[in-house]
């Protein structure tokens, strides 16, 4: 299977995983134009699956270190096998939360509050786990997001103040509860994965590839429970069928899947990094999602428009913070 080497291609796996986190909500985006979002959601966790075989039989099958994809699904034990779907059951209740609090609030909102407290958080528990990165220089960066979370809440509530999304404060909620469960799922991944040893890992245990795989198993199945209940009982709005999914055109399904894919892709390129740069300092990196979601919602979506400079002056501050944020903490991982 493919393994990084260096630092270096770490930090680049990072970033790639931060630019798919964080612009994999332009697919919900778009498909709400005529698409419920609980209804995307299904073609999400669809595209999710289908991308994590495409990763096993290609990246996970070639080279000479570790073990090739089936190899690795054929030794796992149970025990990691079921952390890492626990990951995954747990990501889906926290993701869940989060398509519902961009429907509501937007892009520029849901992701900055929600993955941005799922980063704090997170951070913490992985360094718990696995201690790797200066301790020091780690707390600084994730206190300059916690900075930019703030700004970004304070900014969000000034033009919901103002009237400009009456489902804001309920988005606002919703992206909170989100970011609280996201910051434990990566955790439970690395628990069934031998992180510190990809080149000759531990028996029973699994590997980036065959771990993501799993991992999506967790979510799909999960799937069946909580998506179901959204729609028999969404935060907003009537309830939605089965029925309603399968009148959908073949271009809005695509869009779905296609979203699960580019998450997917960034989720992978997650644990792959995750060997060289440590469980906290990968997760810190492609949770700097935010920035790129606000970036999106801000700039491209228009989530924004109208606002006074007073709350243009806190985006502002949001993005320095942010990238000064995730500046020190790759140096912390260095």
């Amino acid at each position: 299977m493919f393994i990084i080497e260096s630092y270096s291609l770490a930090v680049v796996f990072c970033f790639i995983t931060m630019l798919c986190w964080g612009s994999w909500g332009n697919t919900q985006k778009l498909a709400g134009k005529t698409w419920r979002y609980e209804l995307f959601y299904w073609d999400y966790v669809i595209g999710m699956v289908l991308f994590t075989l495409l990763l096993g039989f290609t990246m996970g099958s070639t080279g000479e270190g570790g073990r090739s994809f089936v190899s690795d699904l054929a030794q796992a034990d149970y025990r990691s096998v079921l952390w890492v779907a626990l990951g995954g059951i747990i990501f889906n209740a926290s993701n869940i939360l989060l398509s519902a609090s961009t429907s509501l609030a937007g892009m520029a909102v849901a992701f900055p509050l929600g993955c941005g407290l799922a980063l704090v958080l997170g951070v913490i528990n992985n360094y718990l786990e696995q201690a790797k990165g200066d301790i020091i220089l780690l707390s600084i960066g994730v206190l300059a997001v916690v900075a930019a979370i703030i700004c970004n809440g304070i900014a969000a509530a000034r033009v919901s103040k103002g009237g400009t999304n009456s489902n804001s404060r309920k988005g606002i909620v919703l992206a909170i509860v989100a970011g609280l469960l996201m910051s434990t799922f990566y955790r439970f991944v690395i628990k069934g994965m031998d992180i510190n040893n990809f080149e000759n890992p531990a028996a029973g245990m699994l590997t980036p590839y065959s771990a993501i795989f799993i991992f999506s198993l967790g979510v799909l199945v999960s799937n069946l429970l909580f998506n179901t209940y959204v729609m028999k009982r969404p935060f907003v709005g009537t309830s939605v069928s089965y029925g309603e999914y399968f009148k959908g055109s073949l271009s809005t399904h695509l869009v779905g899947i296609l979203g699960g894919a580019i998450w997917c892709l960034g989720t992978a390129f997650s644990y792959i990094a995750a060997g060289k740069a440590g469980a906290a300092i990968s997760y810190a990196l492609g949770q700097g999602a935010p920035m790129v979601a606000a970036f999106w919602g801000v700039f491209i979506w228009k989530e924004f428009k109208g606002a006074d400079n007073k709350t243009n002056a806190l985006l502002a501050l949001m993005f320095a913070l942010f990238i000064c944020g995730l500046a020190i903490i790759v140096v912390a991982g260095n």
